[in-house]
């Protein structure tokens, strides 16, 4: 097996073809990102995660920084080509690019994105890597990939999609995600893949190799030992939900002649379901601002007030700033039972804004697409209220970023994410997007409701289980009951700070190590 080649000498060692430097090792390298996308959803065979990982440390165990960067960008070109392929459908189906246009940015998309790892590897070989402690070794080559995945999800606004640690949802790890997130998810498959490469070299060392052995298969024995336990407590009784998804093609959502059309949509679905605690609408699903849709809310509002239930859509509002600048927002509001409106604080590039815009803007009808220049909601937003309970509300992208999360989580009885999926088409972006939803919940202990235009419509349970779910592409209404909780996991706690310090101290120990060497 590759794992075990490490004991073997190099000249008798069929994988020193791919650890020397040359292209093998690089197409091995790009091979391996694949095997992370295949670990994730819709695919979820979480073991490739630690071959992926281990070969990729195999892999950069004999080159030189500069092959190490090489290394590293195809590993992450490989990840990325496969894992965010969805960029394509994006760019040319619903952002009127050329098949070549759609490709090449695409590309550039993927390959910008691939030189987190090329920097990665730059950097292990060039400052940390420590050929005489195995043990160490692997230790610090973890911290870094720790530090990478952090950096990426804050970098320019971040992208922190396809981490390693979401393959463990279902898996034996999953019950150390309320204690430390999906990044102490991502820390402990990185260090068993590093161990299981590292340990063939210590069997002439045994105190050393009882101590990997210790740390190899800890991780594992927690997280079965902690799976299923309830961290937090219900807060009162279950609350009746209708989620409602309108299933609007993406190509009709902003023409101003399907307008009328989805109002009445979302009316009548509403007008004819059950009679339910909340009535949750997608993003956007009210797609003209809310100070022109005032009328319609209000209508929308008594109807909610005369069943005893609270509404919560999503829809455009238009107000100052803190500088008294007239700016657009992506936004929830609630009517009914309850008022109050959440402005979303995390965009999405070039969908939601367009960076360097006044280069950009007028290029390509991408470049250009509805509702593109929103700006930024502030932080310290309050939570929406709903039922005398606390909502913490994700608009869509907002619910992939593990720290911002789990702050709004904290404060709140319930989970709420609504999103527009349809610019993912038929891709793997909305299953990759559920399964993050999904982490969220587990990691708070909280339930979960998350409504969508198009699918995937669920409620999550605190256990990160779906519990209730609509198919995709149909106009449907989700029926189901949450139940709001009280109590923080400790991850909710502590957040990541304690893994961070220990990722600090492992990456200090190493340079130190590395320079009295």
């Amino acid at each position: 097996m590759p794992l075990a080649c490490a004991a073997i000498p190099a000249q008798g060692n069929p994988m020193h073809w791919f650890t020397r430097p040359g292209w093998p090792g690089n197409l091995l390298a790009l091979l391996a990102g694949t095997l992370t996308t295949l670990s994730l959803a819709p695919f979820d065979i979480w073991p490739l995660a630690l071959l992926s990982v281990a070969l990729l440390y195999l892999g950069l165990r004999e080159t030189g920084p500069k092959q190490a960067a090489r290394r590293g960008w195809c590993y992450g070109f490989g990840l990325f080509a496969s894992g965010v392929s969805w960029v394509y459908v994006s760019i040319h189906d619903f952002g009127a690019a050329s098949p070549p246009l759609a490709g090449l940015l695409t590309f550039g998309f993927v390959a910008g994105l691939a030189l987190f790892f090329a920097l990665l590897g730059w950097l292990w070989v060039r400052l940390l890597r420590n050929r005489h402690s195995a043990l160490g070794d692997a230790l610090a080559f973890t911290a870094l990939w720790l530090a990478f995945d952090a950096l990426r999800g804050w970098l320019l606004t971040g992208f922190p999609w396809l981490y390693i640690g979401y393959s463990q949802l279902d898996g034996p790890l999953s019950g150390l995600a309320p204690v430390g997130g999906v990044w102490l998810l991502s820390f402990a498959i990185a260090l068993s893949a590093t161990l299981l490469v590292a340990l063939p070299r210590l069997r002439a060392d045994k105190p050393r190799l009882a101590a990997g052995i210790l740390l190899l298969i800890a991780p594992w024995l927690t997280g079965l030992a902690l799976k299923d336990r309830a961290w937090t407590q219900d807060k009162g009784e279950p609350l009746s939900v209708v989620a409602v998804q309108g299933n609007v093609e993406q190509s009709m959502k902003w023409d101003p002649k399907k307008l009328e059309m989805q109002l009445l949509l979302y009316r009548d679905m509403t007008f004819r379901s059950r009679p339910a605690d909340l009535i949750v609408w997608p993003e956007t699903a009210v797609p003209i601002l809310k100070e022109h849709a005032e009328g319609y809310l209000t209508m929308m509002a008594g109807f909610a007030k005369q069943r005893g239930s609270a509404l919560i859509t999503g829809v455009p509002v238009r107000q100052p700033n803190a500088e008294g600048e007239l700016r657009y927002y992506n936004g929830l509001t609630t009517a009914g039972e309850d008022a109050g409106t959440y402005l979303k604080q995390k965009l999405v590039p070039f969908g939601e804004y367009v960076p360097l815009q006044e280069l950009l803007r007028g290029l390509i009808a991408f470049f250009d697409l509805p509702m593109s220049d929103f700006a930024r909601g502030e932080s310290g937003q309050p939570l929406l209220q709903a039922r005398g309970l606390q909502i913490a509300p994700y608009i869509c992208y907002e619910v992939v970023y593990p720290e911002f999360a789990a702050g709004l989580a904290a404060q709140s009885d319930l989970l709420l994410t609504v999103s527009n999926d349809a610019w993912f088409g038929r891709s793997i972006g909305p299953l990759q997007h559920l399964q993050m939803a999904q982490m969220r919940a587990l990691e708070a202990g909280r339930w979960m409701i998350r409504a969508t235009n198009n699918g995937i419509t669920v409620l999550i349970d605190p256990y990160g289980r779906i519990t209730e779910q609509i198919p995709q592409f149909e106009q449907a209404v989700l029926y189901g009951e949450v139940t709001p909780m009280q109590g923080l996991t400790p991850y909710l706690r502590w957040r990541s700070w304690p893994l961070i310090a220990v990722c600090v101290l492992l990456l200090g120990w190493a340079l130190v190590r590395r320079k009295s060497a």
